[in-house]
């Protein structure tokens, strides 16, 4: 299945991202985990537990058993995503950091190689529906790449170019997927944004924000712009 993506190797992106935080967690010490994240009410600890939650639906998908995470959730009383995102933080808050870090790392590390030996073209199993391997570990990557920013992992000065790049390519497909009434054209700066005959310019790095509903409270654009740009969050 062609997409706009197909010149970019989701798997690559992906493992890049991966190391990133793997390095970035194996430095923290002591009161480093209790930083407050980007985001609200989440410490960088609990960024980690959710990122060891998520590894459960990616396993359920790959398992092809998304019944039996359902079935799991519901005993835990976890009914739709954000309980589940509830769920998967504070059933965490009681282990050892190191711990939850292993079973992050692990678990990780394994959906990526299942993901890889899948190849791009195969279909994959969601709560969506069946979706393709290749989009939907761009998806995973854009998710990675977020919550390393909310937690502040430092990325290094070449790297960013080609990062920002490719989430803000994948932020336009998923605008694509979702039909957003936003229709946006990229400019010199970055990024031109139409919605209901106005129109605003967002740098790059801001359309990527908007993308994943990361932008500050004061940032100017409007809340009608930032509804309709909103589709990885």
């Amino acid at each position: 299945m062609g997409t706009p993506l197909n010149d970019l190797d989701p798997f690559d992106v992906y493992d890049a991202e991966a190391a990133r935080l793997e390095a970035h967690f194996a430095g923290l010490t002591g009161d480093a985990w209790d930083r407050p994240s980007r985001c609200e009410g989440w410490s960088v600890r609990d960024v980690l537990a959710h990122l060891a939650g998520g590894e459960l639906y990616n396993r359920a998908c790959l398992d092809d058993d998304l019944q039996g995470l359902f079935a799991l959730l519901e005993k835990e009383g976890a009914s739709d995503l954000t309980s589940f995102n509830d769920w998967s933080v504070s059933s965490r808050r009681g282990r050892p950091v190191a711990e939850v870090l292993e079973e992050w790392r692990e678990e990780n590390r394994a959906t990526r190689r299942r993901m890889r030996e899948r190849g791009a073209e195969a279909m994959l199993p969601t709560m969506s529906g069946p979706y393709p391997v290749g989009p939907q570990t761009f998806h995973y990557s854009s998710e990675l790449a977020t919550h390393a920013d909310d937690i502040g992992v430092p990325v290094a000065e070449g790297e960013e170019p080609g990062r920002s790049a490719w989430r803000a390519r994948v932020a336009l497909f998923a605008l694509a997927e979702a039909d957003s009434s936003a229709e946006v054209t990229q400019t010199d700066g970055g990024f031109r944004v139409r919605l209901d005959g106005e129109s605003v310019d967002l740098s790059r790095p801001d359309f990527v924000a908007a993308t994943t509903a990361r932008l500050p409270e004061g940032h100017p654009l409007p809340p009608a712009f930032r509804d309709a740009l909103r589709c990885l969050a």
